[in-house]
């Protein structure tokens, strides 16, 4: 923060606790999928309160305590390593206080404002003594497994040095997971309208190119369905993952348009005849051609295609399928599986004007975001550029992909990329 605002926060830290605050001046920091907006009034040093707000309304204050750092070293739990780790992090614990009981999708909210805040730390540590109603925090946190204890410790020595017992870890990895969402309060997540899990039952494909058993798919979403909104703190917008609009029925784009033809349909023709988006798809022509294209994988059971916007200005498109069925499968290392709900991605950025900026890595990662939370069964994200589509494979390793293998197509040379589910939350870089 610069520091010829520190002294006004203070002054206004100070009105906020001497009287109910209906309204915030703090900073806003994030955007909340159903449209609320979190700020933050930040003093930052120890013991001095730092207050965030929901829609200007006072909901909790945190204060960074002089406290000793813990570590949660719980692989080092019944050795001789334990209370003695070097190489674990250590964060400095939060104190959290609220004028009032907190209800638990506000308390999501506050979960979700400290880890925006503290977005490289891997969890954060706080005590909730101070809170009115912390007992029934506590048993969320638990209960959800946004927050874990430090295992009841075994004493290997006279003295070592273990987290108190009042102080719960947030977890950065299981935040970002859902936890603490569905179930638990209505307050929308990512997620719109989350779906309860898909049973298991098998099907099976025989195709020109596919022979493959593998689980039953679910129904489509809804045209112009919303599945998936973050504000991306980084660049200070909201990406939306829309599902494709064929005909403008939700929107109503195509009866508003001139040539009836739905806002989804415009930009991805508009899209395919662009030199650059051709060299790498290949998929000029008219717009018949283009509407026969969207229906027939809007047919095809194992793909999902969808459309990607910035604060509501179109950007790309994705199909997104699954690999068990999917003709990339063949071409997996004899020493890796497909998955049966593991998921590949195809992408193009349409509008060159969000090309570059670090955008890509960022709308990377929500996509990957989105499939992992869509249904915790999948284990794994893969993709398949073209070897000599060196920006989206860089973009792509940016945002937790790793390189498998390369192969051949009959069409193209391509890396084989993979991003584990295990891996892209421990090492989470979403903000």
């Amino acid at each position: 923060m610069e520091a010829s605002t520190t002294p006004a926060r203070r002054l206004q830290s100070v009105a906020n606790h001497t009287a109910s605050a209906t309204s915030s001046t703090g900073e806003l920091l994030l955007v909340l999928p159903d449209g609320g907006k979190v700020q933050v009034s930040q003093l930052e040093p120890s013991e001095q309160n730092n207050d965030i707000f929901l829609d200007g309304a006072h909901i909790l204050t945190y204060t960074i305590s002089n406290k000793p750092k813990p570590a949660f070293d719980v692989a080092s739990v019944g050795t001789p390593f334990q209370g003695n780790t070097k190489h674990i992090p250590k964060y400095s614990p939060l104190t959290l206080t609220a004028p009032s009981d907190v209800a638990l999708a506000d308390f999501w909210v506050n979960v979700y404002a400290l880890f925006t805040l503290y977005h490289t730390q891997e969890n954060i540590p706080i005590t909730l003594d101070a809170l009115p109603n912390n007992a029934e925090i506590r048993q969320y946190l638990l209960a959800s497994g946004l927050a874990r204890l430090y295992p009841t410790p075994h004493i290997l020595a006279a003295q070592i040095d273990v987290a108190p017992t009042d102080i719960l870890f947030l977890s950065r990895a299981t935040f970002w997971q859902g936890a603490g969402t569905v179930g638990f309060h209505t307050r929308p997540c990512w997620l719109l309208n989350p779906k309860p899990i898909f049973p298991w039952i098998s099907s099976y494909t025989r195709s020109e190119r596919v022979i493959a058993m593998h689980p039953l798919r679910p129904e489509k979403p809804q045209p112009g369905e919303v599945l998936y909104r973050r504000y991306c703190s980084a660049v200070g917008q909201t990406l939306d993952i829309t599902y494709f609009d064929l005909d403008g029925v939700h929107d109503g784009s195509a009866a508003r348009s001139k040539d009836g033809v739905s806002r989804h349909l415009t930009a991805f023709h508009k899209w395919h005849n662009d030199d650059r988006v051709n060299a790498a798809w290949g998929e000029r022509g008219d717009l018949a051609t283009h509407r026969a294209y969207v229906e027939g994988v809007m047919k095809d059971p194992h793909a999902l295609l969808c459309m990607l916007s910035w604060d509501g200005e179109l950007m790309g498109y994705v199909e997104i399928v699954y690999t068990k069925e999917d003709h990339v499968a063949q071409h997996y290392p004899s020493s890796v599986v497909p998955g049966l709900w593991e998921r590949g991605i195809h992408v193009l950025v349409g509008e060159s004007k969000f090309l570059g900026g670090g955008r890509s890595e960022i709308w990377l990662r929500c996509l990957i975001h989105y499939i992992f939370l869509d249904d915790p069964r999948t284990a794994r994200v893969i993709g398949e550029p073209s070897s000599d589509n060196l920006a989206i494979t860089k973009a792509a390793l940016a945002a937790g992909f790793h390189s498998e293998i390369t192969f051949d197509f009959p069409y193209k040379r391509s890396n084989l990329l993979h991003n584990p589910r295990e891996k892209f939350f421990t090492l989470c870089k979403l903000r």
